[in-house]
């Protein structure tokens, strides 16, 4: 049977984390370029972070969504590309959206090579760019730099969305030096200067003033943050439990283990991620999610068989909560090294959506911010959250007289539907008598 052309929709893939839509930052491809299985071709931006996306069909590209800053529902096409094929299809993988992130055949390719084939000039109406005429002018690529005007001359930006997150953040665009080719001001220099310069967000052109009060609408990400703090608290009958610890031995152990000067550094992030991990072995019920049934009803509860570990970490977009996937099958070491390489990709804005997404449990170490207690809201859909105060010297009595030792104030917050009063003090005892022993975690690894 003879190869006939076929002509196969790539639909932008569900992202995670109930995301909706993404935005198209910048493409790797152009109409009439030859691309290979899994190959990246676009740069898109969700309320969470920056993603790549590969397209798990070979071919031709024929039409892209759009030009960089066009926002593109899931579900709906990202890139079209005509191959050769028998013109039936393969079945679930030929359904737009199908495949995931990542995701591909097994012949997957890492190289990229370009050829060029004549491009249309302009796109089409409704954004879509349409197959190219071999008599059609070069157009320019979407994922050429895009002069931004200026009052003393223009600027070179990578997309709209660097200049809106310039201006949102009081960057003035012309006193920064491009990293990218011939000067290209790129996203990282924007969020570099934010973060050198300690600049905070301003009203944006956004907002809109009722009288003397001014009003900022919600920007993406803390919608969705908004609306997942609303969710948890009208859905989930939380409870909370707090202790004071004794954290001195854990001050001691995090010294000893540092002493050789070895990489990665262990953080008493590692350390209460590693306490949390055993404690959860030993509750179960803890690492889990409610089943709701389609009444909306809570039918029963999930225990998960890994522990898949959030942390809450800051970063210059907001909030993000990365995941430490099977937490439960690492040693501290790479633990620490595993929440140092999250936490760098948080503040770059680089996370992945598996990389936010699938949580079991999640640690929030609230006393960075300088507090000394605090009743988190869970992180829908998990059931549980331990809390984590500042370490202060407080007199402690210590066999029987008063010393000064380092106080922590832990708090575990949880569902009550999935555990009782005795099962979450008992998980908490745990971890507080590992800050203050932590020797005596070894006997539970």
């Amino acid at each position: 049977m003879s190869a006939v052309a076929s002509v196969r929709e790539f639909a932008l893939p569900d992202l995670g984390e109930g995301l909706t839509s993404a935005e198209v930052v910048r493409w790797f491809v152009d109409v009439g370029d030859v691309i290979t299985i899994d190959q990246p071709v676009a740069e898109v931006e969700t309320a969470k972070a920056l993603v790549e996306v590969p397209c798990p069909y070979p071919g031709v590209v024929t039409a892209l969504a759009g030009p960089a800053g066009t926002t593109v529902r899931v579900g709906t096409p990202l890139i079209t590309v005509s191959g050769e094929g028998d013109g039936e299809g393969d079945g679930e993988g030929d359904r737009p959206g199908a495949i995931l992130v990542g995701y591909g055949p097994e012949a997957a390719s890492p190289a990229r090579p370009r050829r060029r084939r004549p491009r249309s000039a302009a796109p089409a109406r409704g954004g879509i760019i349409p197959t190219p005429r071999p008599e059609a002018a070069p157009a320019r690529r979407y994922s050429d730099p895009v002069a931004a005007p200026a009052p003393e001359g223009s600027l070179t930006v990578v997309s709209p969305l660097v200049r809106r997150l310039a201006r949102d953040h009081g960057v003035d665009l012309r006193t920064l030096r491009g990293s990218g080719p011939d000067g290209l001001i790129t996203r990282r220099d924007v969020e570099s200067s934010i973060i050198d310069a300690g600049a905070r967000p301003t009203a944006g052109p956004r907002a809109a003033t009722d009288g003397e009060d001014g009003v900022r609408e919600f920007d993406a990400l803390r919608r969705r943050a908004a609306e997942a703090f609303r969710r948890s608290r009208s859905e989930v009958p939380d409870a909370t439990c707090w202790v004071d610890a004794d954290a001195t031995g854990l001050l001691a152990a995090r010294d000893a283990l540092n002493a050789g000067g070895g990489e990665p550094r262990i953080g008493l992030l590692a350390l209460l991620a590693r306490m949390c991990v055993a404690a959860l072995v030993r509750a179960p019920e803890l690492n889990s999610s409610v089943v709701i049934d389609a009444a909306g009803r809570a039918s029963g509860i999930r225990r998960h068989d890994g522990v898949h570990l959030g942390f809450a970490a800051q970063t210059p977009r907001g909030l993000a909560v990365p995941v430490v996937r099977d937490a439960h099958a690492m040693s501290t070491e790479r633990l620490a090294a595993e929440i140092a390489r999250l936490t760098a990709a948080a503040r770059a804005g680089r996370l992945t959506p598996a990389e936010l997404t699938g949580g079991t449990f999640t640690l929030n170490n609230y006393g960075v911010f300088g507090v000394d207690g605090a009743t988190p809201i869970i992180n829908h859909p998990e059931t549980s959250m331990l809390g984590v105060g500042r370490i202060l010297p407080r007199p402690w009595v210590v066999d029987g007289a008063l010393a000064v030792r380092s106080i922590v104030q832990l708090s575990f917050t949880f569902d009550h539907r999935v555990c009782d009063g005795a099962t979450a003090g008992a998980f908490l005892r745990l971890v507080a008598d590992a800050v203050e022993d932590p020797a005596a975690l070894l006997r539970h690894l």
